[in-house]
């Protein structure tokens, strides 16, 4: 199936990457990626014990980071700047960000290590492959969602708060708050009691 592309409406490949729609990476987009590179590598850099160095690194990469976020190195986005995360969140060794679109993480979200948010997605049609053409779907991550290790979300996931999704799961569609969904694809398995406090 080959995507629908109109490359004669007048915007460049950037002005097409940010409204979502399907585009080639031009010069500006590779430039992205490379901040993001640079920037990820000096993270991974910093002296552990330097917490306010690792927060410098972590508001010039991202597009905001919440008091108390920690980020255990190393880390990988594509941009940065298309990610936010809130505050008192956790990430464990290994996190990778596609943030080709928008990734919203929420306050006080845990991340097992190895953990991949993915928007990318690419034309099923192999010509277009070929010529470069490919768009995202944004992640969102809501308050008090833990991720265990290894979990994959794959593009316009949306994981509603408090869900628990195990180890290893592939979430390749929306999950509802207060549930633990597990496998691949990962279904729910069981409904979570919400505490007040």
């Amino acid at each position: 199936m080959r995507w629908e592309i109109d490359v004669e409406d007048g915007r460049t490949m950037s002005e097409r990457w940010l409204a979502g729609d399907p585009y080639r990476a031009d010069a500006a987009i590779e430039e992205s990626c490379a901040r993001a590179a640079r920037l990820c590598r000096s993270y991974d850099d910093v002296d552990p014990a330097d917490g306010a160095g690792a927060r410098t690194v972590l508001v010039e990469l991202l597009e905001r980071v919440g008091e108390g976020t920690t980020l255990r190195p190393p880390i990988r986005f594509d941009h940065g700047h298309r990610t936010r995360f809130g505050a008192r969140c956790f990430a464990n060794f290994g996190l990778v960000v596609l943030d080709v679109a928008p990734v919203v993480v929420g306050d006080d979200v845990q991340i097992g290590p190895g953990v991949q948010l993915l928007t990318p997605t690419h034309p099923l049609d192999a010509e277009q492959r070929a010529e470069g053409w490919e768009s995202a779907e944004p992640i969102t991550i809501e308050d008090g969602v833990w991720l265990g290790g290894g979990v994959v979300v794959l593009p316009g996931v949306t994981i509603g708060a408090r869900t628990v999704v195990g180890a290893g799961s592939v979430v390749s569609r929306d999950l509802p708050p207060d549930v633990l969904a597990m496998g691949s694809p990962a279904r729910v398995v069981k409904q979570l009691g919400t505490r007040s406090v």
